[in-house]
Order: structure tokens, then sequence, then C-alpha cells
């Protein structure tokens, strides 16, 4: 990736000064087969089960869907192991400089040939409604389709995290956008990266990054997990769906191959708009 901030795992496991510097100087940092293929395969088992895409919601239209599952706390499952481990907590607290909790996760699914796309935006444009006064906050995209331009791949503004907060609106009724103007301003500065992944990729996504997803019109399956992390000195100031300060409970790599937890589902909490009003205001449909 001509930004260069693309880097190949490797155990242990370990976050170099220059991967620091890529991640704050772009906006973003992805570390190829962070999740090997056990361990992808063992998430994908988990959330295409029945019993956890029971908790799906769809907001969009029948010829334009993306399914979304979204839950508060870890839990103990083997998604709630994954975004426990060390090797994704550790980094995550390595790029923020400081001890992280798990502020969400949610899984998104692009069904093939009526997916459709999520706009230009960034994450800290929802988060910062939500009392959250700093952008120390962070989303960890883990691939567990491939995910290329052909099935709606992440793009990136790389650098458009030094932009600052824009302002946000809502786009169709359901999605929001940056402000256009300025998004077309900033797309002339910064590179537009197509961060194309394969099974297991892992993207460490600042929260000011600005970043977009084109419809799903091929005929593969693009799913998503996406675990995301707040600083915990950057407590949101007021309540509202996502978690408040928690203490993470970390837990070693290993547990991920150990852990044959594919439906206790208990203390994960999941989300859904018809039953959450705070999520009904100001929709957090990113990624």
């Amino acid at each position: 990736m001509s930004t260069g901030s693309d880097y190949k795992f490797s155990e242990p496991f370990k976050l170099t000064s220059q991967m620091y510097d890529d991640y704050h100087d772009n906006g973003f940092l992805i570390i190829r087969h962070m999740f090997d293929k056990d361990e992808i395969d063992k998430i994908e088992k988990c959330v295409t089960s029945e019993k956890f895409m029971e908790n799906r919601y769809s907001l969009e239209d029948k010829d334009n869907k993306i399914v979304r599952v979204q839950w508060k706390h870890p839990g103990s499952d083997i998604t709630g192991i994954a975004s426990r481990s060390e090797k994704i907590v550790n980094t995550c607290e390595k790029l923020l400089d400081g001890e992280v909790y798990h502020y969400h996760s949610k899984l998104i699914l692009k069904d093939p040939e009526v997916s459709g796309a999520i706009y230009w935006h960034q994450d800290y444009g929802y988060w910062y409604h939500y009392g959250n006064l700093f952008p120390d906050m962070m989303t960890v995209w883990v691939a567990v389709d491939p995910s290329k331009k052909e099935n709606g791949c992440l793009e990136v503004l790389a650098r458009s995290n030094k932009c600052g907060r824009l302002d946000h609106h809502v786009y169709d009724g359901q999605n929001q956008i940056a402000e256009e103007s300025r998004l077309q301003s900033i797309k002339e500065k910064c590179p537009h990266i197509y961060a194309e992944m394969e099974r297991g990729d892992v993207l460490f996504l600042h929260s000011n990054t600005l970043h977009y997803s084109s419809p799903n019109r091929s005929k593969m399956r693009r799913l998503g997990f996406l675990m995301c992390y707040n600083k915990a000195t950057n407590d949101p100031v007021i309540k509202h769906h996502h978690a408040q300060y928690t203490p993470l409970q970390k837990v070693p790599d290993s547990a991920i191959k150990e852990c044959s937890n594919f439906t206790d589902f208990s203390g994960k909490e999941f989300e859904h708009p018809s039953t959450n009003t705070t999520m009904i205001g100001r929709k957090d449909l990113s990624h």
C-alpha cells in the first residue's frame, strides 16, 4: 500500500514505532493475517449462527439493505474473547497511549447484489454526539470474508484524520454523511485508498478518518466484525446506548483457539433501534 500503513502479523506481535507513526500520520493501519485461519473460522462460525443472527436488524429498504448486529459488552463467547485478546487490546492501548475499554462491537453483513453504500463519514462524527469529548477512540475492522472493491471494501482518505471533526448530516433518511463541500476539498488533498483485505486481516481505524464503502453488486458476501474502543480517560459525559467506562479483562491470545463458546451470549447486551431510543435519533450505521 502506497501509504506505508500495511504490515504482516508475526508472533509475538509488537507494535513498532513505525507502525505507531503510520497510524497517526495516515489515520489507519492494516495488519495482515492477525487472525489465522483457525481463529477466523471460529469467529465466522459464531457470527453466522442462527442464534447470533436472531439479534440482527436492517434499517434500509429490502433492495438496498445492510444487516447489522450490535452489542455493548464483549461477553465470553468467541467474539468477546477476540475483542479482549492481548494482540488486539494491547495494540489499541499503544495506539491511543493509554488504557482502553470496549465501547461496543458490531457485525456488518453486505449480502451479494442487494447491499447498499455506507457514505463518507467519520466515526467521531457520530460518537461526538454521545458525550465523548475527545477523539481518543478507534475501530478495529476484522475481515471475516475477503473484502474487495467488487463487494464493497472499506475505502479511506489517508491523512484525513488530521482534518479534525467534520459536521455530518442525514443523507438519505438513514445514513449520515460528512459535510459535502468540505469533503470534496479533502478528497483533493488526501489519497483515496481501497483497503482490500483477506480473511483474518485487521484494519485499525482512527475515529476521525473519513471512510466509505460502496454497494455490493458482486456475487460475494462481505462480512465484517468490528470492535470499537474508547480510551478510559474519555468516559462519555452522557449516558447513551454504547458502554460507559468498564474495565476490560484481557485474555492471552491462546484463549481464542481454546474458546469453544459459540452460543452463550450472556452479558453482551445486544442493541436494536426498535428498543433503544438513543439509537434512533442519530443512527450509528457506520462502516
